[in-house]
């Protein structure tokens, strides 16, 4: 007769791929006939935005555009001229686990990007992409959790519980924000916009009933050209707060926020007096989250009848633990030495790459982290130039030897940049975010059959079995092995607890 199981229905995702894509295009340009022709490249500022994800079998695909603002100075005496371009790009990443319904997370950054004149009026620019791509793929796992045994008094029962960390929801949710900014009272007018850049902070989420709750601010700084022919700053924070739908989680699960740009528009407004003072932004985000709870669950691991053959089949279940997670700042601090005195620090602006992981020593894990800097500025001859280095940045953690890692590195808060001796001394924050699971396999029951044809033959056992207890055996492998219960042996020894110290007796009583 096959027993009826008692079964729990878990719905969640299993994160399948974890990696960091990079893609390289190119894209030879003609200046167009309203610019000058080109003496000099100065500096290129890039911008990516995502356009598309999507997963097939096999296959995970990330896409979208770039668009870099190439700064030159022309042959003749004159102002520094933007020149934009737009280059689309697109990478893929293939593995038999991906499906079609597999939810995908991207992170974009501008890895590197350059610009280098091919003549006057013919540019080559090569720009970078860095996608952080996580793939999740739906699982639906029915575990047994115990025996329906009612009226069944001779089935004995083995339960464990396991604490799994899961990843329970993906969702994502579209926004936007516009706005009319006014420039500061003690900036100059805008005359020409030469870069505009944004970075995206998640300052704050929480999960009340079935909404995600979450907040942040978009930081946008802009680079101009005044009316003076001057190159002015200004930066803005713009905050927003955002409701997701989540649903199937408890309102203590973690919620991770990744803040993506899908488009940004950024034009100098304004008529009369506001002419030149005003800024029309509009940004579109995509706002990605994964949330992940940890629960217990209870496993039916064995199970045995006192009165007959029992037949159980078992499977093999994988559950993750939290091993540690959280974030380390690291403070870069580097002098760039540069070919021309520096008068004045115009521009610093700071990229994140790809992080490499490593075994130290006594069982720690060194992160590094690649970071790409480029500074323009004012040398003393009164040109403008840019000088660009690339910095690693580091941190160490101390984890177990077999979690499984998943980290990235940002660039959060201000970058400084100030002319120092033979060159520019740069200080910039680097912030290390990591999740460190470890892997435990369980064997779980999950088909028992009771053959009543089949009974226990106790005829020619023993009235009395004296029984000592041997190296990590358990009393319910002792009471399995001679067709009793562990309760049974427990009142037969006058035991209170089921933990027998090796080398101990016990009396084993017969079963009735």
């Amino acid at each position: 007769m096959e027993l009826e199981l008692t079964t729990i229905n878990l719905n969640c995702y299993d994160m399948v791929l974890d990696t960091t894509l990079l893609d390289e295009e190119t894209l030879e340009s003609i200046v167009p006939d309203a610019y000058p022709d080109i003496m000099r490249i100065l500096d290129t500022e890039a911008m990516v935005c995502l356009n598309e994800k999507k997963a097939t079998e096999g296959r995970a695909e990330v896409s979208g555009s770039v668009r870099a603002d190439i700064l030159y100075l022309p042959e003749a005496d004159g102002c520094v001229q933007r020149m934009t371009v737009s280059l689309p790009f697109s990478c893929s990443a293939d593995l038999p686990a991906i499906t079609a319904n597999s939810h995908i997370t991207a992170l974009l950054n501008i890895r590197t990007v350059d610009t280098r004149s091919l003549n006057p009026r013919k540019v080559l620019t090569r720009v970078c992409v860095s996608v952080q791509l996580q793939v999740y793929v739906p699982r639906a796992s029915d575990i047994c959790s115990d025996v329906c045994s009612e009226d069944q008094a001779d089935i004995q029962q083995l339960c464990e519980t396991q604490d799994a960390y899961m990843v329970m929801s993906v969702e994502e949710k579209p926004f936007t924000f516009s706005d009319e900014l006014a420039l500061p009272g003690s900036r100059a007018r805008i005359q020409t916009l030469l870069k505009t850049r944004v970075d995206f902070a998640c300052s704050e989420s929480k999960i009340i009933g079935s909404k995600l709750i979450f907040k942040g601010d978009a930081t946008l700084y802009l680079l101009y050209l005044d009316a003076a022919g001057s190159i002015s700053s200004a930066e803005f924070e713009l905050p927003f707060s955002q409701i997701m739908e989540i649903v199937g989680v408890g309102e203590d699960a973690n919620a991770t926020l990744q803040i993506s740009m899908t488009d940004c528009n950024c034009l100098p407004a304004g008529e009369g007096d506001d002419e030149g003072r005003t800024i029309s932004v509009s940004l579109s985000m995509l706002a990605q989250a994964v949330v992940r709870e940890e629960r217990q669950v209870q496993l039916l691991t064995d199970v045995y009848s006192t009165a007959c053959a029992v037949t159980a089949e078992s499977k093999v279940y994988t559950f993750s633990h939290l091993a540690d997670s959280g974030s380390r700042r690291v403070m870069m601090r580097e002098t760039l030495e540069t070919a021309q005195p520096v008068r004045e620090v115009c521009d610093v602006c700071v990229r994140t790459g790809q992080v490499s992981q490593s075994k130290g020593d006594g069982g720690t894990i060194e992160l590094s982290g690649e970071t790409f800097v480029s500074v323009l500025y004012l040398g003393e001859d009164g040109m403008l130039y840019t000088e660009t280095r690339s910095l690693a940045a580091s941190c160490t953690l101390e984890l177990p030897d077999d979690c499984v890692l998943s980290c990235q590195c940002v660039c959060p808060g201000e970058r400084f940049a100030s002319p120092a001796g033979g060159g520019i001394e740069v200080r910039y924050p680097i912030l290390f975010s990591y999740l460190a699971l470890i892997s435990q396999r369980a064997m779980g029951v999950n088909h028992v059959v009771r053959d009543e044809k089949s009974p226990r033959n106790i005829a020619g056992q023993p009235s009395i079995i004296l029984r000592m207890v041997t190296e990590n055996e358990k009393l319910w492998d002792i009471a399995k092995a001679y067709g009793t219960t562990a309760s049974d042996i427990m009142r037969a020894n006058a035991l209170t607890e089921e933990a027998v110290p090796v080398g101990h007796l016990l009396l084993i009583p017969k079963k009735r």
